[in-house]
């Protein structure tokens, strides 16, 4: 199968399945249905809470610390090659990097949930 055709392939089956995901489901909008709560009960108070902002910060810290373990997922394979400096130099420079971050972020109260 040459490459044009697997790609050509691959875009018919995805059309294909965007149609029928579009046209497949029997909808009903019923009043149970169009209300904000199906699970029963009414509404007490309001229906948006607003979340916290430590909230937002924590969920960013952990992205930031996930994709730090990410970047350095390929680095034992990178310290076998002929010239291993100029990757461990990168990897520490990241290392510092976050680490100076994450003491600024403990000194300024933002990993403290409660005030």
């Amino acid at each position: 199968m040459t490459l044009a055709t697997m790609f050509f392939t691959m875009l018919l089956l995805s059309f294909l399945l965007l149609f029928i995901s579009f046209w497949l489901p029997q909808t009903s909008p019923e009043e149970q249905k169009l209300t904000p709560y199906e699970c029963g009960f009414d509404p007490i108070g309001p229906a948006h809470l607003p979340f916290s902002i430590r909230f937002f910060l924590v969920a960013i810290l952990f992205l930031l610390f996930d994709l730090e373990v990410a970047l350095l997922l390929p680095l034992p394979w990178a310290l076998n090659l002929s010239a291993p400096q100029l990757p461990a130099a990168a990897a520490t420079a990241l290392i510092v990097l976050l680490t100076i971050g994450l003491i600024y972020e403990w000194l300024q109260g933002g990993l403290e949930w409660a005030e």
